[in-house]
């Protein structure tokens, strides 16, 4: 009579965990690209959402040596600024990756010019990209991530969603636009498991300064021609000390790492220090302290001289 047969042992569950996925939007150049790159050699699926989705999938593969059909890295097609763009984006991060562990907004678009030299029509664009834009894609994807009961939304913002910047006033006014939705947002989404992180960006290495993808408005014979001397002059100064974008992409994966419903965090001294300042300082000290640091004319310096032979209030 055969012995009977012995249950087998149990093997040890040897499966590596699924892979976290991330979203990330303009992640086609600078500091979308380095972060895309630097969370796939870390593990995480990667969805590359941008405006050139073959073009752009192209040069993370070169860059992060991905095959051709590899699953943790993929692309989707995104232009902030078409609503039906954005909802088919919405779909296709949910297809590729389902409800993702991470969105990350940092597509953005940048004007340079004073309040008056800038078009009407730009400051349209400007808002549909870097506020209505990831408001309606956050809102595509949602509530697949609340139904999961986990994910972070990360907002990229800047100095500039601290105080207004001089010569970026459009810009400034949508990060602190975004800034404040953020801030709600998190109120809102704590309950269901979710996150909120800001991450107020200082200088980084990236074609932002390059006027081919910035569009300038800035009029050097007009009337803010002294503004725009003065800037010029710290920005290349700034440029000089800029940090590269795989700087930003470390500490972005740091960052992801802390999971409070809501956390703000500077990344770059610069912006640390201005975050400190403008927690510390009123509100005409730290315009002091923007005047000092860009050179711009003192108030009341470029104020027209008054005719003699015009009567004043007080005459």
């Amino acid at each position: 009579m055969s012995e009977a047969a012995q249950p087998e042992a149990a093997q040890p569950d040897t499966a590596l965990p699924p892979a976290r996925s991330v979203v990330i939007t303009g992640a086609s150049r600078g500091l979308g690209f380095a972060s895309a790159a630097r969370l796939y050699a870390a593990g995480w699926r990667v969805v590359a959402a941008m405006r050139s989705p073959d073009a752009g999938l192209e040069r993370l593969r070169a860059v992060t040596g991905a095959a051709p059909g590899d699953p943790r890295l993929t692309a989707v097609s995104l232009d902030l600024v078409d609503p039906d763009s954005i909802a088919s984006a919405g779909r296709a991060i949910i297809e590729a990756a389902g409800p993702p562990d991470v969105v990350v907004h940092n597509a953005a678009y940048v004007t340079v010019g004073c309040v008056e030299e800038v078009p009407d029509h730009l400051a349209e664009r400007i808002f549909a990209t870097n506020v209505i834009g990831p408001i309606r894609l956050t809102k595509e994807i949602l509530p697949a991530m609340r139904l999961a009961g986990r994910g972070r939304i990360v907002v990229v913002s800047s100095v500039g969603g601290i105080r207004g910047m001089p010569a970026t006033s459009l810009y400034s006014a949508t990060k602190g636009a975004i800034e404040r939705w953020a801030e709600a947002l998190a109120q809102e989404i704590a309950p269901f498991g979710l996150g909120v992180t800001v991450l107020t960006t200082g200088t980084f290495r990236t074609d932002v300064y390059d006027e081919s993808y910035t569009q300038s408005h800035a009029d050097r014979q007009g009337p803010y021609a002294p503004h725009h001397a003065a800037l010029d002059r710290a920005g290349e100064r700034v440029i000089r000390s800029a940090k590269p974008p795989e700087q930003f992409a470390v500490a972005l994966e740091k960052a992801l790492g802390k999971d409070a419903p809501f956390v703000r965090q500077a990344i770059g001294s610069e912006a640390r220090v201005m975050l400190m300042a403008s927690r510390l300082l009123p509100a005409s000290a730290f315009h002091s302290l923007t005047r000092a640091a860009t050179g711009l004319p003192r108030p009341r310096a470029l104020r027209p001289e008054r005719d003699p032979a015009t009567p004043s209030r007080s005459d």
